[in-house]
């Protein structure tokens, strides 16, 4: 069928009368854009009134008129098609020596107008009566191209490769195999077009996996925005700061691509959440609006003295916000990307230094904390007016109208065998179960739902709490595509050493011979040390047998500015820890260390959602490597995964349980943890006290003793003692 995509246009009666006609009498494959692409042109770039692209009937470029006068029509279907062809003629692929093989056609389809029997044929012109008819006669030949054609509509045949041109001499290497996965997956599909394009006037949500595509349409949409209105104050913002050399270089391809000029980076900013004095490369939109507003402003430590250390910048924002009665408008369009690493409190401060009719855009992963989806209903995280009612709420989708809330099911990034090991090492789906809760789960979402939401079918059983369920990953949300790099090797290994020196010398060597041999380049290549804080001396060796070697390497925000993750200009691999890592990824990732993600009293979730997240960096093999007894169990955990054949095989855990897991598997802060060790401590020495008899029930305190005993029969009696 064809899609409808929906973007900016100034003709909306008659964009909505083309959709339904075309939806109703063409059921076959293809993708109607209204107010889509922009096209450079000789005044300026402007945007086609609408484009259908269909296997079967080609491009087709539509002039609509609203009203009774078509004025010079003919001259505007040649501008019309004389830009597309442009852009077009630049790709190899559609071309054959100087012939275009996708010649767009144009048509004004004008309802109002009556069409005299006489008109210039070769200037298709078009009212209700003829529309079907003219269409019907427009066959296209080559269908061969539907694929190479639309994503150069999309403007994304540039953006999907790889960083470094690739030069391949073995068509069985890493390379051509990476190379033939990045050709594949060169096209949006429906949903990410929607995405990209249709804006609404307010808050537009967009969730999906890590992989999704996520940052790739905030990105184009941006891109697109400014695009269409040069003049509106546009701001991209995120959290990880590797980030922004990656929008930058998806927002300067993108807007060259679509009007071969480049970004107005006075108008479009690219923008640190949080920010700071000093440049325009360490502003952030908190930053900008303390000082637009002549507000306080808090960098992390002050902000960790005065808010405490787990609200530092949720607690800087909840400040600013309540610092003042009438914010500063700074922009007319904000998008906010990994919006589930921020609290609400940034989204309100983005809301409220944003212009009426408030155009927020923000994309989150509903999986990537692992826990619950991390941001409340918009009804709620926006909050009320001051008479109660929500400021913002989500309206149900309507024929003609963009879409508020979109949801990406499908995984671009990652092959299924390689997500479903990420979330079942995440959720502990097939870990050994601890004494305490009786299971291996960790973590569980409240909404089973969400399940669904992100792209798992229930194979089995039943998605309820306290029914068993076996949970798949479909072809249709992980495309079958994805898993031809096992054609050369595991999609997903874990590897146990003796010692940290022989994991160092099995990482160079393996890096070595990807370099040498495989094809890939350096920037197809991360290595991730799990915990960020030990990462520079613990890549340390493995870094000095690859200088050895004549391989470059660095260690992402520590040799590289803090804005930069891979080095452009020189082969150099990338170290990184777990923060840097998010938001970038790699043919091949390497995860050393990872004995540390199989448990850490007092830090289980977060060490299971660092080795989630590094695991899913990878678009083509991932190696788990790391030594000890934990590596072990660690190995053996995955392979009952792949004995699964990455099914997720689990009892839906009830809300008494989730509760109980989200207490005793809860992250500690230090001083818990020492006050729980603490604890056991003493009591084991009582035990052994009264053991030994040197020490007599009499001698202890009569209340305080009788206080312990009703504690654990009220324990007992709940089963959890």
């Amino acid at each position: 069928m064809t899609i409808v995509v929906w973007g900016s246009t100034k003709k909306p009666v008659t964009s909505l009368r083309l959709a339904e006609a075309i939806e109703q009498n063409f059921p076959e494959e293809g993708m109607l854009y209204i107010g889509y692409p922009v096209l450079s042109a000789s005044d300026g770039a402007s945007s086609i009134d609408a484009l259908w692209i269909s296997p079967k009937r080609g491009l087709i470029i539509f002039h609509l008129v609203e009203g009774r006068d078509v004025g010079s029509y003919q001259e505007v279907q040649d501008e019309f098609a004389n830009n597309l062809e442009t852009r077009l003629r630049a790709h190899r692929a559609l071309m054959q020596g100087r012939s275009l093989l996708a010649p767009p056609r144009v048509i004004t389809y004008a309802p109002m107008v009556h069409i005299d029997a006489n008109y210039d044929v070769s200037y298709p012109l078009t009212n209700d009566d003829n529309l079907i008819t003219v269409l019907n006669a427009t066959v296209w030949d080559r269908p061969d191209l539907f694929a190479a054609a639309h994503s150069v509509i999309q403007s994304i045949s540039s953006i999907r490769q790889g960083r470094r041109r690739r030069t391949i001499h073995n068509q069985n290497s890493r390379g051509a195999v990476l190379k033939a996965l990045e050709d594949s997956i060169a096209n949006l599909d429906s949903r990410q077009s929607r995405a990209v394009i249709e804006t609404v006037e307010g808050v537009q949500r967009i969730r999906g996996l890590a992989g999704s595509g996520k940052t790739i349409i905030l990105a184009l949409k941006a891109a697109y925005l400014h695009a269409q209105h040069p003049d509106w104050r546009i701001a991209v913002t995120f959290n990880t700061r590797s980030l922004k050399g990656q929008f930058r270089k998806y927002i300067t391809d993108f807007v060259f691509e679509q009007t071969r000029d480049v970004p107005d980076w006075t108008k479009l900013q690219i923008l640190n959440g949080w920010g700071a004095p000093g440049s325009d490369d360490r502003t952030g939109v908190y930053y900008q609006f303390c000082r637009a507003n002549g507000v306080e402003f808090f960098d992390f430590s002050s902000a960790r003295k005065k808010f405490g250390s787990t609200r530092e910048f949720s607690g800087a924002c909840q400040h600013a916000l309540t610092s003042v009665n009438s914010p500063q408008k700074l922009f007319d369009v904000v998008l906010v990307d990994e919006a589930q690493d921020f609290g609400p409190e940034f989204l309100r401060l983005c809301y409220a230094a944003l212009s009426v009719p408030k155009r927020l855009v923000y994309a989150y992963d509903e999986l990537q904390s692992l826990t619950e989806s991390t941001l409340p209903p918009p009804e709620e995280l926006f909050g009320t007016d001051i008479e109660g009612r929500s400021l913002v709420t989500f309206a149900a989708p309507q024929p003609g109208q963009p879409s508020q809330d979109i949801i990406l099911e499908k995984c671009y990034r990652n092959s299924r065998p390689v997500l479903a090991s990420a979330h079942a090492l995440g959720f502990g789906i097939y870990r050994n179960p601890d004494a305490k809760s009786g299971t291996g789960l960790i973590q569980m979402f409240d909404r089973s739902e969400l399940w669904e939401d992100v792209g798992y079918s229930v194979v089995g059983g039943e998605l309820k709490d306290g029914a068993k369920v076996s949970l798949s990953r479909t072809p249709h949300s992980s495309p079958e595509f994805l898993e031809t790099p096992a054609t050369v090797d595991q999609l997903i290994e874990f590897i146990v050493f003796n010692d940290p020196a022989e994991q160092a010398q099995w990482i160079a060597d393996a890096i070595e011979k990807n370099i040498k041999q495989d094809e890939l380049n350096h920037s197809d290549i991360i290595v991730i040390n799990p915990d960020p804080l030990t990462t520079v001396k613990q890549v340390g060796a493995p870094r000095l047998l690859l200088f050895e070697r004549g391989i470059q390497s660095h260690v992402a925000g520590v040799d590289t500015d803090s804005d930069v993750f891979f080095k452009s200009e020189d082969d150099s691999v990338a170290f990184t820890g777990i923060f840097r890592a998010k938001g970038n990824e790699a043919g091949m990732v390497y995860i050393m260390n990872a004995q540390d993600c199989y448990y850490s009293f007092g830090s289980l979730q977060k060490i299971r959602n660092q080795i989630f997240t590094a695991i899913t960096r990878s678009k083509a093999w991932v190696k788990v490597l790391g030594f000890g007894p934990k590596m072990e169990r660690l190995k053996e955990e995955f392979a009952r995964i792949r004995d699964h054949d990455y099914r997720l095989d689990f009892t839906y855990p009830d809300e008494e349980t989730r509760r109980f897991l989200k207490v005793v598997n809860r992250d500690l802060t230090a001083a818990e943890k020492r006050s729980i060790k603490g604890a056991a401590h003493n009591v084991r020495e009582l035990a052994a006290e009264l053991e030994s008899g040197r020490l007599m029930l009499d001698d202890l305190p009569k209340g305080e003793l009788r206080r312990l005993r009703e504690l654990l029969d009220e324990k007992m009696r709940d089963g959890n003692a």
